[in-house]
């Protein structure tokens, strides 16, 4: 069983994708990215989209009934690696110890001035 999970909470899909499907005692968030949900408007620094994007899927993962503290796996794509420390800084904010794992990529993002895009999995059994 799947089940799907959308809040006004974050930005709407701009594709054929759901923003959160819950999967027996998984959560997984698709890529989101720096917008914010009311405006559509996107920070200009990598601190700023850093934290709208972390705070789209804490929203995704709140609707779905989760915590922050219940992500297991993240994947960070950075359209400049050197950005890296600095989106460090942000992240670090937002998760606790045991951090999460993660991985992080350099890519070309499609939309112009988007910096960042991430995507979680959670966890919420026993």
């Amino acid at each position: 069983m799947k089940r799907a999970v959308v809040t006004d909470k974050a930005p709407a899909p701009a594709g054929p994708y759901t923003p959160g499907l819950v999967t027996g005692d998984f959560i997984f968030v698709s890529g989101q990215g720096p917008f914010d949900p009311e405006t559509r408007a996107m920070p200009e620094t990598i601190e700023g989209q850093t934290s709208q994007t972390l705070e789209n899927i804490k929203a995704i993962l709140e609707a779905a009934g989760a915590r922050m503290t219940d992500v297991v796996k993240v994947t960070v794509l950075l359209t400049d690696l050197s950005e890296f420390q600095r989106m460090n800084k942000v992240y670090e904010q937002y998760f606790s110890q045991p951090f999460p794992t993660r991985t992080t990529f350099g890519v070309g993002l499609a939309v112009p001035g988007m910096r960042i895009e991430i995507d979680a999995i959670a966890h919420v059994g026993k």
